[in-house]
C-alpha cells in the first residue's frame, strides 16, 4: 500500500474508530494500538472517551499532513503519538 494510501486509511480510522487505535494498527504501531484498545476496553468504556479524542486529533493531522511529511513522520521515523 502508497503511503497516500496509508494516510487516508490511517485518518479515517483515526476519526471514526479512534478509541480502538485501529489508525495505529495501520501504521504497524503494535505497541500504541494495543494501548488504545487496552484502555477502551479494560475501563469499562470510560477510557474510550479520551481515546477517541486522541484519535480524532491524530486523524485530522495525519489528514492534513503532506504526503511527504506524513511519509517521514509516521512511515520512515515511526512516530507514535501525534
Amino acid at each position: 500500500m502508497s503511503s497516500s494510501g496509508n494516510k487516508t486509511a490511517a485518518g479515517i480510522f483515526g476519526i471514526l474508530l479512534g478509541a480502538l487505535g485501529i489508525h495505529k494498527f495501520v501504521l504497524v504501531l503494535t505497541t500504541p494500538g494495543i494501548i488504545m484498545l487496552l484502555v477502551s476496553i479494560l475501563s469499562c468504556g470510560w477510557g474510550a472517551i479520551p481515546m477517541g479524542i486522541v484519535g480524532f486529533i491524530e486523524g485530522i493531522i495525519y489528514l492534513s499532513k503532506s504526503d511527504e511529511d506524513f511519509y517521514e513522520i509516521y512511515v520512515l521515523n515511526k512516530r507514535a503519538w501525534f
